[in-house]
């Protein structure tokens, strides 16, 4: 009779324990091609191995958010199951993909090709999984992946319904990845009422001169901070490859502890504003102050 084999060990790091345990709603928004579904399912598989429960719902019409997490499983959609099976015969497990250390992960979908809207797909997947109880479990996160830099319509809805209380903003020190960031903030400032705050800027590095600098001074300028500069790393490719994570492919790496103490620096986090975005003349020239671009 073979032994069990023993399980994979992590190298983790110190993180501030919350004494209530409550569940935390966190939506993640960035520039398309940013980085963002990258970012959250490292992100999300960090925390996982740090012993936290997390429901991972992917907001985007590609479908994409949970794929490394499930060794490139493509996950049947929720907008798909109920096309197929009607939203009357539905259960929560067809809908959820236990992933890496137990995340579990959902896709929301999209409509079929020029029919219908995205955003309502949104609506529509988060009211079903609320409506099945998908929230009730022993959960300590539930993260939203949402499309792009798109804060109208239903990809607002984690905004501007206070689904999310905590909102990330995945971003590097290029000029359009910092305008989408400000516009999301003004989508933050609109919606305030309904409870959603910011919680800082994630900078996944594209080795741009002074970046840190300059998303330092620009999250001080929306009145919040810096939560990590993700340096660049080609194992985060190989990982992807790969169909892993960068702590599942390989845990000992540089990357993996970057990653680690991202996942720590939201865990300890403690500061959620309402942003005070930028008018676009004082955005150019803070750009112009760093370099980034030239008058």
């Amino acid at each position: 009779m073979k032994s069990k084999a023993a399980p994979k060990q992590y190298n983790t790091i110190n993180y501030k324990v919350q004494k209530e345990k409550t569940m935390r709603q966190v939506a993640i928004y960035g520039k398309g091609g940013i980085g963002k579904s990258t970012t959250t399912q490292n992100l999300t598989a960090s925390l996982a191995t740090m012993g936290k429960k997390i429901l991972l719902v992917g907001c985007d019409p590609k479908a994409d958010s949970t794929r490394m997490l499930l060794g490139g499983l493509n996950q049947k959609t929720v907008l798909d199951t109920l096309r197929s099976e009607g939203d009357d015969s539905i259960e929560l497990d067809q809908l959820i993909q236990p992933g890496f250390e137990g995340i579990k992960c959902v896709e929301s979908g999209g409509p079929e090709p020029g029919v219908g809207c995205a955003g309502r797909g949104i609506i529509t997947s988060i009211g079903l999984l609320e409506n099945l109880g998908a929230y009730e479990d022993d959960l300590d996160y539930v993260f939203y992946d949402v499309l792009g830099d798109v804060v109208c319509g239903g990809f607002a809805m984690p905004i501007r319904e206070g689904k999310a209380q905590e909102i990330y903003i995945v971003a590097s020190g290029e000029l359009m990845a910092i305008y989408a960031a400000n516009n999301i903030c003004k989508g933050i400032k609109k919606y305030a009422k309904g409870g959603a705050r910011l919680g800082g800027i994630i900078c996944n590095s594209r080795k741009v001169d002074g970046e840190r600098e300059l998303l330092e001074a620009f999250a001080e300028r929306l009145g919040s901070k810096l939560i990590h500069f993700v340096p660049r790393d080609n194992i985060v490719q190989r990982a992807e490859i790969n169909k892993k994570t960068v702590i599942d492919f390989d845990p000992d790496c540089d990357q993996a502890q970057e990653y680690l103490t991202l996942a720590a620096n939201i865990e300890s986090n403690d500061k959620f504003v309402v942003p005070t975005p930028l008018e676009m003349d004082d955005l150019e020239s803070m750009m112009v102050e760093f370099g980034i671009i030239e008058l």
